[in-house]
């Protein structure tokens, strides 16, 4: 680089030197004296250039060397990451208070976990989870829950499933699911608890699907190629799960399908509904009331949903208001039993066919600023005539449709942390009610997937 720019001086007083020898000696010196400058300047210049080059090439070098050194403390090689599982916690308690010390569903057989929580502190249900691409073809997940019941702590599998993923190689829009998972069937049922809304679940799911359905089994869906969104599917089922219980040996004793459309209305308007079907034979106990009640038969259960979210300003993220709403109505075939739950003794029997029970509920949730939220809710359930030999048991509405109104507010944090305050009002058969009160809190811990729609 030096040899270089000396050449070109040089070159460049010798042409000025050839110049006319007409030229007055003193104009020839100041003409010398002045490319003498410049050529001074730019070699300044040049070198600084080359001293900062110099400089950023040891940096990225050192910088590369750093990163193929191992930490201090390290003592294998970390490799790729991108199929370990990623690990989370939900911590989910809250503080109950009612007014009454039992809270009947009359007319319905309830399982425990449909059942009105323990009064006072409460772990709530607290989940573990892991799930992790297995490879280019399946994904896998698994759920832990905790609970508490009745003053003992319990844990659950909750869900342990794969699915497949879109390099599987079956058609555009397909996917399958296998093992234990909260299936496709209502809106509420395939979301964990903590992504709810309210700190409970409203009537219809408490008491027809005992809280939620997460049988072991097998579920196709099918995402359709359409200018809208459109989702059929199904699956079957081993039918262990409430409803039902005891599959005869067959492994399938319940099998469901499924169709939902959806869209966008304008740029800050979204909605989604849905029909479905869960039918099965169930040959289960369940507890109502102070008697045991035993059911064996045919059971089916209709269910049709509806959501609508709209964000006033455009921002989903400052201002949103979401309105949602499912009906269910379940049919029944077959036999009830009704005995005495500490003697066994059967109380009485029943034929039913055709019975059907109804239920559904209606909510709103505010959120009129970025943390905040308020909400109200309206659940009922709708018994149909009660045979007369079960007349005076557990499953005797004695004309009463149970309801509740909820109301919440709460306030977010963060992603991962959420306050909230809620009051129940339950009405109980003979003309009583039941006034409750819930403080719940909900921390995530680890990863933590998006929520659906």
């Amino acid at each position: 680089m030096l040899n270089f720019k000396t050449a070109a001086s040089a070159a460049l007083i010798a042409v000025l030197s050839a110049s006319p020898t007409l030229a007055a000696d003193d104009d020839l010196t100041a003409l010398r004296t002045e490319v003498e400058k410049m050529r001074q300047a730019y070699e300044q210049r040049i070198n600084q250039l080359e001293a900062k080059l110099n400089q950023l090439e040891g940096n990225q070098a050192q910088v590369g060397a750093t990163a193929n050194t191992p930490p201090a403390t390290s003592r294998r090689r970390i490799a790729d990451n991108r199929f370990n599982p990623s690990i989370g916690m939900i911590l989910n308690g809250q503080f109950s208070q009612y007014s009454q010390g039992e809270s009947e569903i009359a007319g319905f057989a309830v399982s425990h976990e449909g059942e009105r929580g323990e009064e006072g502190f409460g772990i709530g249900h607290s989940e573990i989870s892991l799930s992790a691409n297995v490879d280019d073809k399946f994904f896998a997940s698994s759920t832990v829950a905790i609970v508490e019941h009745e003053g003992t702590t319990e844990t659950e599998l909750e869900e342990a499933y794969i699915q497949t993923l879109p390099g599987a190689g079956l058609p555009i829009g397909m996917s399958v699911k296998a093992g234990r998972a909260f299936w496709t069937l209502g809106y509420l049922n395939e979301h964990h608890s903590h992504a709810d809304d309210f700190a409970d679940r409203p009537l219809p799911y408490r008491v027809f699907m005992n809280h939620a359905y997460n049988d072991d089994g097998l579920q196709v869906s099918y995402l359709l190629p359409t200018d809208i969104y459109a989702e059929i599917g199904g699956g079957v089922y081993r039918g262990d799960d409430f409803p039902y219980g005891g599959n005869n040996g067959s492994g399938t004793g319940a099998w469901s399908a499924y169709a939902r459309i959806g869209g966008d209305v304008g740029d800050n308007q979204s909605w989604r509904a849905g029909a479905y079907v869960l039918s099965g034979e169930a040959e289960t106990s369940r507890l109502s009331n102070e008697d045991s009640v035993g059911f064996t038969g045919d059971s089916d259960l209709q269910i049709i949903d509806l959501r609508y979210i709209w964000a006033p300003t455009g921002n989903a993220r400052d201002r949103e208001v979401i309105v949602q709403a499912e009906y269910f109505q379940r049919e029944e075939d077959g036999v009830y039993t009704v005995f005495d739950e500490l003697s066994g003794d059967v109380l009485a029997t029943s034929t039913v066919n055709g019975k059907s029970d109804d239920g559904w509920y209606l909510q709103s949730v505010y959120k009129f600023a970025p943390q905040w939220r308020v909400g109200a809710r309206y659940s009922q359930l709708m018994s149909d005539a009660t045979p007369a030999p079960l007349v005076g048991t557990g499953l005797d509405a004695q004309g009463h449709d149970p309801e509740v109104l909820s109301l919440m507010v709460d306030w977010t944090n963060s992603e991962f942390s959420r306050l909230r305050l809620q009051f129940n009002r339950e009405d109980l058969s003979g003309g009583e009610t039941d006034d409750q009160a819930v403080l719940q809190y909900v921390m995530s811990i680890g990863a933590h997937g998006a929520h659906k729609y």
